[in-house]
């Protein structure tokens, strides 16, 4: 009797064990570059510099992502993604982890992760942000776009016949107040202020052969000692995205609009930033793409206007060298620079190239 308990026992724990298969990949980019722009100051004066904050291609990144099967279709999955400079090589986001940082369950009907997750915002400008998060592109216009990470959340993503709905809620949205552009110092999960420093997101997403349909929408809220004047818990800053992108063989066309309206300023709280890219596959090694974008302040003058052009070599399905020129063309008071973390003088125009190489691994 005992030998036959013993063994069911065996079988089982041998079955659990055999559902209970894990991977765990390491992964990452190092993107570097050297880039020069003129009227870095109110003087006109240039400069010549190695960025920190992005790459003429991406971010610089290390991960770590893992999943096990649990058997029934469900897996156990995580993410753990931090940020670096290349050209010192210290840590992003004022974080052992500041890009992403979540454990979850995944199956037929999605994943739902908690930690530290991209907003909905963010996911919903893949693929149809051309550029994408390079040191030039969009981020220079909007910074939250890039940086669109919250902390504290749950996050959940579905799709189902060509039909991909998503959300995130956070119970307290920024822990630093030194994380760079994103760090705005919310961290929230207040006793006293239910609604203080929370942020949701939603997103639906359409995809058919060679186009897709996208909308997202994110909300933040303020609470006393977050920056950017959304200094109580009353105050909102909104963003609504609606895009679209075609693809077809060697060609890739995306348009977008993102409605913005920001109850943290004072004299131009709304604003539309519209965007229009497309890349093109000279040959099977090199890509030509660019992009423009417009910022424009409803209640002032005070607007930019965004030109890029990027060209792309890769000299292996890992590595790749390009060369990116922009301008920017700034109205008014506007002191948008065209290098994301540059500077430029108060209504100055800025012209600027970066050429650097990028590996992933």
């Amino acid at each position: 009797m005992k030998k036959n308990i013993y063994a069911a026992l065996a079988a089982a724990m041998s079955v659990g064990a055999a559902h209970a298969q894990s991977n765990v990949t390491m992964y990452g980019i190092i993107d570097a570059a050297v880039e020069y722009y003129n009227n870095a100051d109110a003087a006109g004066n240039s400069l010549t510099r190695m960025p920190s904050l992005g790459g003429g291609m991406f971010p610089s990144r290390l991960g770590f992502r893992g999943t096990e099967d649990l058997g029934g279709g469900l897996k156990a999955i995580f993410q753990l993604e931090n940020g670096f400079a290349p050209d010192t090589g210290t840590l992003g986001q004022n974080r052992l982890f500041g890009r992403q940082a979540w454990v979850g369950l995944q199956g037929n009907w999605g994943q739902v992760t908690f930690g530290r997750n991209y907003n909905m915002l963010n996911i919903s400008t893949y693929d149809v942000d051309i550029i994408g998060p390079s040191q030039y592109g969009l981020g220079s216009l909007d910074s939250f776009i890039p940086n669109g990470r919250s902390d504290n959340s749950v996050a959940y993503r579905g799709t189902f016949s060509g039909v991909t709905v998503g959300g995130t809620y956070s119970l307290g949205r920024d822990t630093s107040a030194a994380g760079g552009p994103a760090g705005t110092g919310c961290a929230g999960e207040s006793a006293t202020d239910a609604i203080a420093c929370r942020e949701w997101s939603a997103l639906l997403r359409y995809d058919a052969p060679g186009y897709a349909l996208i909308s997202a929408y994110d909300r933040i809220y303020g609470g006393v000692g977050a920056a950017n004047g959304l200094n109580s818990s009353d105050k909102t800053d909104s963003r609504a995205h609606v895009a679209f992108f075609l693809k077809q063989n060697d060609w890739k066309l995306g348009v977008g609009i993102i409605n913005r309206n920001n109850e943290g300023s004072a004299t131009q709280p709304r604003s539309n930033l519209v965007y229009i890219g497309a890349a093109y596959n000279v040959t099977p090694f090199f890509t030509l793409d660019g992009q423009i974008a417009k910022l424009d302040y409803r209640a002032t003058n005070n607007d930019s206007a965004q030109v890029l052009i990027r060209g792309v070599y890769n000299l292996s399905k890992r590595s790749a060298f390009y060369v990116a020129a922009g301008r920017v063309n700034n109205s008014g008071a506007a002191a948008v620079a065209l290098s994301a973390g540059g500077s430029v003088g108060a209504g100055l125009n800025q012209t600027g190239i970066i050429t650097g190489i990028k590996h992933t691994f």
